[in-house]
């Protein structure tokens, strides 16, 4: 889709092409360009289509509104989850005193899931975007969800945004190159440079960053922060203006833990208790597993591995906990022998710590039987290991 069948979408005759291919979504796809080519030319057909599609996907990230909202597909990809996106905001909006509607700069809109939900909390958003397709894109959600009056959308280039005419700048730099998705904040659009150049010259600033993004790339004196949605890390978040540190939260219900600077505390290391933890990935992101070892009154197997064990059982939104029925030095045959004496048909298999192929480990079990359980691979005291669990609720 390029920037002028999207715009011919926004007629009134693209939007009557639009609504037939919602009608549509579902259908064979031929069947479904079939129909609509004998109304439509090609170019607007493919268009709605296209565009009808990306709203049934978009509907796990933005529920309700991704019925009227436009996307394209890099968009939709990189955009951020609407409940993290109103998080981010929300918290945001705390961090202003006296509490106003901050002006704030969206220095890499994309298709405006992050403008969004910070114009619903209040905010006056400038938003650029290098990408003409994207910028339109962008627009119309401002106006297809009723915010226009808070929101400016242009074309042009982040590195040319001047965040000190600002109360806040916020850049969710695009992660993609020509090859696919980076991991390489050097290889962002705009690379990470000119992102810390915005952020030298910002009052507050809130930088979308990928999970991985390695420390050293952290700016001194910042925050990042690492946001876990029905226990998946979807993201980081780089704040400067409030203080440093680390910090987990978990969505939905906005559990937060914060530790200063950057250095991680050493948890304890020992024996097996009755039960093992697997902490949240935001909190092992945020070098958090020792205060999640705290929180269950527990000690670490390995010191270089985030699984936690305890002797007794404590709730905690931190960590999923398992009863530990055995533990076994990692060995095919043996780990094979015990399921089938246990007559274990279905397992969970977790790891961390491991090289061995979950995939390829399950196919050479041979499961039999009907009984369910948890085998978790890791390295105790760095020797190689199985713990067989049985699983309980979330803890």
């Amino acid at each position: 889709m390029d920037l002028d069948a999207f715009t011919e979408l926004l007629t009134p005759r693209g939007q009557e092409a639009l609504a037939r291919a919602g009608e549509l979504a579902g259908a064979d796809p031929v069947a479904a360009a079939t129909a609509l080519r004998r109304t439509y030319d090609a170019a607007l057909t493919s268009a709605a289509l296209t565009q009808a599609g990306l709203r049934e996907r978009a509907k796990a990230k933005f529920g309700r509104d991704a019925t009227v909202m436009y996307f394209t597909p890099h968009g939709l990809e990189q955009s951020t989850r609407a409940e993290v996106a109103e998080h981010r905001a929300h918290r945001l909006m705390r961090m202003i005193e006296p509490p106003v509607a901050p002006a704030v700069a969206d220095a890499c809109c994309g298709i405006g899931g992050d403008l969004l939900a910070l114009a619903r909390a209040g905010c006056a958003v400038t938003a650029v975007d290098t990408d003409p397709l994207t910028a339109a894109v962008a627009a119309a959600n401002v106006r297809a969800l009723g915010v226009a009056d808070l929101v400016t959308v242009r074309v042009g280039d982040a590195a040319e945004i001047r965040p000190e005419e600002y109360d806040v700048l916020f850049a969710d730099p695009a992660r993609r190159t020509g090859r696919g998705r980076t991991f390489d904040p050097m290889a962002y659009s705009p690379p990470w440079p000119v992102v810390l150049d915005l952020i030298s010259r910002a009052r507050l600033a809130c930088v979308k960053v990928a999970p991985g993004l390695p420390y050293e790339f952290i700016p001194e004196g910042a925050q990042a922060e690492w946001v876990s949605y029905k226990g998946e890390v979807k993201e980081a978040t780089i704040w400067t203006g409030q203080g440093g540190g680390r910090r987990a939260t978990l969505l939905p219900g906005g559990h937060a833990l914060t530790a200063p600077g950057s250095e991680a505390t050493a948890a304890p290391v020992g024996p097996a208790g009755r039960y093992v933890y697997e902490p949240d990935g935001a909190a092992v992101r945020a070098h958090l597993v020792a205060e999640v070892a705290e929180l269950v009154g527990g000690r670490l197997l390995d010191p270089l591995i985030a699984y936690i064990t305890a002797d007794d059982p404590v709730d905690t939104p931190w960590a999923t906990r398992y009863e530990i029925e055995d533990i076994l030095p990692f060995s095919l045959k043996k780990l094979r022998a015990l399921l089938r004496e246990r007559q274990i048909g279905n397992v969970t298999i977790k790891k961390r710590g491991s090289a061995v192929d979950i995939e390829r480990l399950r196919a050479d079990l041979r499961l039999k039987g009907d009984n369910s359980a948890v085998v978790i691979l890791t390295r105790i005291l760095d020797k190689p290991s199985v713990l067989l669990c049985k699983p309980l609720s979330p803890a």
